[in-house]
């Protein structure tokens, strides 16, 4: 039998572990061929030194208690690897000043009255105290934004400084641009499931704190993964990008900006969504129209390392409420989040939202100006640093906005059986939901069969 080929575009996570999977699936004859022009594979996940310490300037956490990290980790041979958070908490900067990070939240909704006490004013606390009297509409199914569902019974300050300040850290969007399927999908789920208010619904999706990190990480960078993975795909990295994919007689025809074609039993386009409409937009015209209704925003990272002995706070980080005078949508810091590792203190500020053009049109020096007076207005800290890097992420963060879920429903359904996707815009854009996208794609093609392939062409030719 001759060997399958596979072809994969897009050397991201995603990407990588559907290379791997397909590899273990396919055996050592199967010919795999990785499609990505950067400088380097991991997309999002990059590892720099800074200071003389491996930072990541991409994703730098996930979220331990979802098992696929971790299981991948160890069945790499790479759980010793694995590190938790030191344990210190977040501070929210809300009315221009620090703030605990409220106790007993889902992504900043309140379980109740006492916990946002302090950060919103004593009229918001009273009418959150009242929420589960007042009666709740709700129909099952129904996906409003965040900012709809929690202003409507918890009021505008909950959400300006508890909820965005999480949901702008994560999806660098707004709980008005972010759905509630998408974000909170027990929550959805309490609510259809009957729950008579919103507080009731928060405390039976509440985890229960069991003393274990809430975030893990990669010590040495994610780079560390990315390499290992490439390692055991053992695939052609092609360093060009694609053009189109095209079908062929038995299977797919990879365009790439070259010209070359490169013929696929399989493909996997892991690449974000505006990307994947135009590379199938000739092949899967459902699957490319879903994608283009996929909005994107993106991002701005600084990196600095502070000399060593700086009077950085013992706290993980600073996330910001909407409106505040800071430039910094959130700050991390570093060496107290993780624990330190060299001489210098290191710490991250994000910048940039949804609908802004901080990343694309802030130069380098600005960015660097503004982290040093981001740093004064939050800590006090008016130290030089001894290393520093920025790093932009253009159109990299998806926007999982109200109706996400059906939209990549019907993506998916558009797609022909010997073409998969994978990536952060799918089912979540953490580290662990785009490992299972890689993992769903490659078992998607792997477990195709020829009479599924046919009935397919068959079917988008007769209609």
């Amino acid at each position: 039998m001759t060997p399958r080929a596979y072809c994969v575009v897009g050397g991201g996570i995603s990407g990588l572990v559907a290379a791997f999977r397909l590899r273990q699936a396919a055996g050592p004859d199967a010919s795999i061929t990785l499609f990505d022009p950067a400088d380097r594979l991991g997309g999002v996940l990059r590892t720099e030194r800074v200071g003389g310490q491996p930072v990541d300037v991409g994703a730098e956490a996930f979220i331990a208690r979802r098992p696929e990290v971790s299981a991948l980790l160890a069945e790499l041979g790479l759980t010793a690897k694995q590190v938790g958070t030191t344990g210190v908490r977040p501070l929210i900067y809300a009315r221009g000043r620090l703030h605990q990070m409220p106790p007993g939240t889902l992504q900043g909704i309140p379980a109740s009255a006492e916990s946002v006490a302090g950060l919103v004013d004593d009229a918001t606390v009273a009418h959150v105290a009242g929420e589960p009297g007042r009666p709740l509409s709700w129909r099952p199914g129904a996906d409003p934004s965040v900012a709809e569902l929690v202003s409507d019974r918890f009021g505008r300050q909950v959400v300006e400084r508890s909820v965005d300040p999480l949901l702008g850290g994560v999806y660098a969007g707004s709980a008005a641009t972010i759905g509630l399927r998408s974000a909170l999908p027990t929550l959805a789920a309490a609510l259809d499931r009957g729950a008579p208010s919103l507080t009731d619904a928060v405390r039976q999706c509440v985890p229960a704190p069991t003393g274990a990190p809430v975030f893990g990480a990669v010590d040495g960078g994610y780079q560390v993964l990315i390499d290992e993975l490439a390692r055991r795909a053992g695939f052609r990295w092609a360093h060009v990008g694609v053009r189109r994919i095209d079908r062929s007689a038995a299977g797919w025809d990879v365009l790439d900006d070259d010209g070359a074609r490169w013929y696929a039993d399989g493909v996997v386009v892991a690449v974000p969504a505006p990307r994947l409409s135009r590379l199938v937009e000739g092949v899967a015209p459902r699957t490319a129209a879903a994608a283009g209704r996929i909005d994107v925003a993106s991002s701005a990272l600084v990196v600095l390392a502070l000399p060593g002995g700086t009077p950085v706070p013992e706290q993980s980080g600073v996330l910001v409420a909407s409106g505040e005078a800071l430039h910094a949508k959130a700050v991390t810091l570093t060496s107290r989040k993780w624990g330190r590792r060299g001489n210098a203190e290191l710490l991250r500020l994000s910048y940039g939202k949804f609908g802004d053009g901080i990343a694309r049109n802030t130069g380098d020096e600005e960015l660097l100006a503004w982290a040093a007076e981001d740093l004064r207005d939050l800590f006090g800290l008016r130290q030089e640093p001894v290393d520093c890097r920025v790093q932009r992420w253009i159109d990299a963060l998806p926007q999982y906005g109200p109706g996400h879920p059906a939209l990549v429903a019907e993506l998916r359904a558009g797609l022909p059986p010997t073409l998969a996707v994978a990536g952060g815009y799918l089912d979540g854009i953490g580290v662990p939901a785009c490992v299972a996208s890689g993992t769903r794609a490659a078992a998607r093609l792997t477990g195709s069969s020829v009479a599924r392939w046919e009935t397919w062409r068959s079917s988008t030719t007769t209609h």
